[in-house]
């Protein structure tokens, strides 16, 4: 982490502290359901309230587009942060102004406040400097620990690292230490494991990865795109045979940067996308022409298996089929769970990201046997595109 100051560097005691966090979780009846965000941030607003410093926590919720929205009040959250951090957390109704500055008034050393929605105003997402100096009013430091809004050049996320001493937060310093081992620099041989429904959301990222590791493997609907582009019959199985000429560059880059390209070469074939429809496993030779393939099939998986053990490090985003309908999971779950072996016997460094991919790996039961699981989204899609993250950038040390 040399190009960061991170807290250990960070002179926190008696000081206000503006945390940027991610706590944008989902609610049912003013409850979180699921608390994994906050859970993430937790140990950054420990160590800075341990040390002694004034925690103030800036985040966002929803998309109120700078209005004031009450179904996008933070005032629920801050009870979830409270039971998770096990102590009181103070919430002020706005994010600026004197409602924000005399709840921070009231601080000790080691107290912890959240403010409003800072999407309540629509200076945020314009990241306006008049916004950006009403928020730096508020603190001495400023602490990002959300990297799963770093690519956002927002007020919150990436103006006020310009005017406060800015540091990363113990969340994002791991995010960024699991990058670089993703992709950066890697133990090689790396293989990469892209899944998902189109090529057309992640052309971006197949272009950046064919030029960085040394194999790719290709599943879910987006596969179909790239064995129609080869001529193979994929019967009905979704695809987007517009852009055969797309697959087939891809496949000329990677040849040219000599990264192997891994597809299936059989599949399981059924008549409708539903759980548990009658389904049976073919080679490509053989797919009927009212068949859907909704997993990869039995060799396919073996292949898969093999990419993996070849590799030091893999980085997966994207389910290798319908994961969401049993039994079209099971290529997911056989592959994700061998990745997870490998990782404990500590022959593989595993990072994996993207709300499916997350969701699949809970769903085989190894989301914690992983070396690491971004929980960032679109960030970490962004970052595996070879995308420039404003927030991240702004961190930076000259």
């Amino acid at each position: 982490m040399t190009s960061f100051r991170t807290l250990d560097e960070a002179p926190v005691k008696g000081q206000r502290v503006l945390v940027r966090v991610d706590i944008n979780v989902p609610m049912e009846d003013g409850k979180v359901t699921d608390a994994t965000r906050i859970e993430r941030v937790i140990p950054t607003l420990r160590e800075i309230s341990a040390r002694g410093g004034k925690v103030v926590l800036l985040a966002h919720f929803g998309r109120p587009k700078g209005k004031r929205e009450p179904k996008d009040s933070l005032a629920p959250v801050a009870k979830a942060v409270s039971a998770a951090l096990g102590k009181p957390v103070a919430f002020a109704d706005d994010c600026i102004g004197d409602v924000a500055a005399q709840a921070i008034a009231k601080l000790g050393e080691g107290d912890v406040l959240l403010l409003e929605n800072t999407r309540f105003h629509a200076g945020e997402e314009k990241n306006d400097k008049a916004f950006v100096a009403e928020l730096a009013k508020l603190g001495d430091l400023y602490v990002n620990d959300a990297f799963s809004a770093a690519h956002r050049a927002h007020a919150s996320t990436e103006g006020l690292a310009h005017v406060l001493p800015a540091y990363v937060g113990r969340s994002m310093q791991a995010e960024l230490d699991a990058l670089r081992k993703g992709l950066e620099k890697p133990a090689r041989p790396v293989v990469a494991i892209v899944g998902g429904a189109k090529v057309s959301t992640k052309l971006d990222l197949l272009e950046n990865l064919v030029a960085k590791v040394d194999a790719l493997v290709i599943g879910g609907g987006m596969a179909n795109t790239f064995l129609h582009a080869e001529g193979v019959n994929i019967g009905k199985s979704l695809a987007e045979k517009d852009l055969a000429d797309t697959a087939r560059r891809v496949l000329s880059v990677a040849q040219e940067k000599n990264c192997a390209i891994i597809l299936p070469v059989d599949g399981v074939v059924a008549y409708e996308f539903k759980a548990h429809a009658p389904h049976h496993a073919y080679g490509f030779d053989a797919v009927p022409t009212d068949g859907m393939i909704l997993d990869v099939g039995p060799q396919s998986i073996e292949r898969i298996k093999a990419a993996i053990d070849d590799a030091a490090t893999i980085v997966w985003n994207g389910p290798l089929g319908a994961f969401e309908l049993a039994p079209f999971d099971h290529g997911t779950v056989v592959a994700a769970r061998h990745a997870a072996e490998r990782t404990k016997q500590g022959k593989l460094v595993s990072i994996a990201g993207g709300g499916d991919t997350v969701a699949a790996l809970h769903h085989a039961g190894v989301a914690d046997d992983f070396t690491y699981v971004s929980t960032a989204g679109g960030a970490f899609l962004e970052w595996l595109e070879g995308k420039d993250l404003p927030g991240v950038s702004a961190l930076k040390v000259p």
